[in-house]
């Protein structure tokens, strides 16, 4: 346990320098997604209409439920910790889980804290654990199961199947992959259990399924399809519909090129190698099973990118730009364990040695070229954000200037609704698609809504085209465009009259 504690504070500190250096730095909010998650949480608590239809529809809760002590602060809100402190305190979970599973699956201390330092010191991981994303809560959830079935299969204890079935339940309320965790550890318990086999593993697979069953309720409830986040309008399906002839769709070669290759440019080529070597010496020390389950997440992207529309983009491959770079990420636990498994099969007295000599590779291209340029998440939240936040500055400035407290805003909960955040403005004196019934209504009949004295649209969407086809016209002149390289403009409309 003091082992535990010691590596836990100690990623406690690098978690913390890292979020300070990228606050320091405004680089929070780079990621589209980031901002979105923030959001999402905000109108949560700072909305007209609360309910639970507020948490959303694609994007699984857990993440979002975790950020709203934290929103309610609102210059959180406004700089983006309130979506640090959680993901920060999962990043320092992840690390401890890893290295007490590690530890025991390795039988190496030495080798354990090797593979969490190259887990914890990647500047792609650094970065996303200091923003609202999720990958860091997954990774906690994931580290969670992985400890937890590993104490099983020494203890054969009801404590570890619970400890296992909460970690998975997280895992399931977090990102969709996790969803594959409920029969692959199920799976894993009714093998491993040395009596009431059939018990345990319907246990387990109970407790684990709620977060799914209440997920295909929330959208059935609300949307009146269970399925709403697979093929709803907002559902990533629907988004990339126009990218079905991308890289790697129907093509096994290529989609292992792309994900390959992401994979290598988020760990660095060291690890990538290393790591995938070290695997032969993960089943010489018979740790199949955690390398089952850590393989688990990228064969699912990878799956994914194959068959369901996912498109990953690298700057090294056509078309050359970043999309979903960040998703060759979730192979750095699965080669962290490699990394640490090349050294447990090192003489005992050499693994010390052995250890410096692995981790001081893997970081070697971060520390011979520390700058943010070099870490494709950060580059990839960098290039995709500039003109949104172009935009998006010149928007909430017009509104510092031009908006007072008693007027209301028309527009669509989405990008727009960054502007609200850098302006100020709570969410709740804003009219978007969280309240829906007054969103149909003001949409199909805009000339008899006037509570808000300004409307914001991006152009050709709902707002734009309702208040410029509205017959009876609407009480709404543009009052401002903002231009955007590349793409549609935004619109402020100033009501007319009292």
């Amino acid at each position: 346990m003091a082992g535990v504690l010691a590596v836990a504070a100690l990623l406690a500190a690098v978690s913390a320098a890292a979020a300070w250096w990228f606050y320091s730095h405004g680089h929070l909010l780079y990621y589209g997604d980031a901002a979105a998650h923030l959001n999402i949480a905000r109108r949560f608590v700072d909305t007209r209409t609360p309910d639970w239809n507020q948490i959303g529809t694609v994007w699984l809760p857990l993440p979002h439920l975790l950020m709203i002590p934290f929103v309610k602060n609102d210059q959180w809100w406004r700089s983006g910790l309130a979506g640090t402190f959680p993901t920060a305190a999962c990043f320092v979970m992840a690390g401890a889980f890893l290295f007490a599973a590690l530890r025991r699956a390795l039988s190496s201390p030495a080798a354990a804290l090797a593979a969490t330092l190259v887990f914890a010191l990647n500047p792609n991981l650094l970065y996303l654990q200091s923003t609202a994303m999720t990958e860091a809560v997954f990774f906690a959830a994931l580290g969670g199961t992985l400890y937890f079935t590993l104490v099983y299969s020494q203890s054969h204890s009801w404590p570890a199947v619970a400890g296992a079935a909460l970690s998975v339940l997280a895992a399931t309320l977090t990102r969709y992959e996790g969803w594959l965790l409920i029969p692959l550890v199920a799976l894993f318990f009714l093998l491993a259990a040395p009596k009431h086999r059939l018990a345990v593993a319907v246990f387990f697979g109970v407790m684990t399924s709620l977060g799914a069953l209440w997920w295909l309720g929330h959208n059935w409830w609300y949307w009146g399809d269970a399925l709403e986040f697979y093929r709803g309008p907002y559902s990533a399906g629907v988004i990339d519909a126009g990218a079905q002839r991308y890289w790697g769709h129907q093509e096994w070669g290529k989609a292992w090129l792309y994900f390959r290759t992401a994979a290598r440019l988020c760990v660095a080529t060291p690890l990538f190698w290393l790591g995938s070597a070290g695997l032969l010496a993960a089943f010489w020390k018979r740790a199949f099973w955690p390398a089952l389950l850590l393989a688990l997440p990228p064969g699912f992207l990878l799956l994914s990118l194959y068959s369901a529309g996912r498109p990953i983009y690298v700057p090294e491959l056509a078309p050359h730009s970043y999309y979903n770079t960040r998703y060759g990420l979730e192979a750095l636990p699965l080669l962290a364990l490699g990394a640490g498994a090349m050294i447990a099969v090192i003489p005992r007295p050499l693994r010390g040695l052995a250890a410096l000599v692995v981790v001081a590779a893997c970081v070697s291209p971060w520390i011979g070229y520390p700058r943010a340029e070099n870490w494709i998440c950060w580059k990839e939240s960098q290039v995709n954000s500039e003109a949104r936040r172009a935009w998006t500055h010149e928007a909430a400035q017009f509104f510092r200037d031009h908006y007072r407290p008693e007027d209301r805003v028309l527009a669509s909960f989405g990008d727009l609704t960054e502007v609200f955040r850098e302006a100020g403005i709570p969410l709740r004196e804003t009219l978007h698609d969280g309240a829906e019934l007054e969103w149909l209504a003001t949409l199909g009949r805009p000339d008899l809504w006037r509570r808000a004295h300004w409307a914001m649209a991006i152009s050709g969407d709902k707002v734009s085209e309702a208040l410029q086809k509205a017959h009876p016209p609407a009480p709404y002149l543009r009052f401002s465009t903002i231009p955007v390289p590349g793409g549609p403009a935004i619109e402020i409309y100033r009501r007319k009259g009292p």
